[in-house]
């Protein structure tokens, strides 16, 4: 019987330096036409990326972290909890164009809560990545449900993708709106009504 051999882990990639990041932003430039030497531009790649710090910064934690401190003197409290227009910026993974849109997210506790800004900030830790909204929707959801072990959670995200608006079929104006609904929000029609209402989203039946 022959033996096999047991696969070699790929070695993790070198990290990439911010001199090498910058420099790919010139080439970026030479390639789209410009000279990244004039004026105007001589500056742009120390800009770039320290916007791309910024707007990918949600690499760099665990939105999960944000849940796991929270609070059981609530008196009882075991109704819905809701935090709605949460506005966000995203990234489209495909196209690298903005995604700006609003999350609404709510959940049914059991014996514990956490503070509010949490909740926008796990929004956030998924928001300032490269995104699917799909994607996005269902993490936010499964980090609340995983962490708070709620008795349901859910989560409605409408947003404008500009990789639609600026370019391809330049469709301004228009949103997509994604869910997903966990425990009681998907089960019990009564629960996804009243968090639809509350979010002032029609069709809750």
């Amino acid at each position: 019987m022959k033996k096999t051999r047991a696969k070699r882990s790929a070695p993790a990639p070198e990290p990439v330096t911010e001199a090498q990041a910058q420099e790919a932003v010139r080439l970026l430039l030479r390639w789209a036409g410009d000279d990244p030497d004039r004026e105007g531009l001589r500056d742009t790649p120390t800009r770039v990326v320290r916007a791309y710090r910024d707007w990918f910064s949600g690499y760099l934690s665990d939105p999960a972290d944000y849940l796991r401190r929270t609070f059981e003197e609530v008196e009882g409290y075991d109704e819905m909890i809701v935090l709605r227009g949460i506005e966000f910026e995203s990234h489209c993974e495909h196209h690298m164009a903005p995604i700006i849109g609003r999350a609404h997210v709510g959940y049914l506790p059991t014996n514990k809560v956490v503070g509010i800004s949490k909740l926008a900030r796990v929004v956030d830790g998924y928001g300032r990545r490269f995104q699917v909204q799909e994607k996005m929707t269902a993490q936010i959801a499964r980090c609340i449900d995983e962490v708070l072990k709620p008795r349901g959670v859910g989560v409605v995200i409408d947003a404008s993708h500009q990789c639609m608006t600026t370019r391809g079929v330049h469709k301004r104006g228009v949103s997509m709106v994604t869910s997903k609904m966990l425990g009681a929000f998907r089960d019990d029609a009564r629960t996804r009504a009243e968090f639809l209402r509350f979010i002032e989203i029609d069709g809750a039946g």
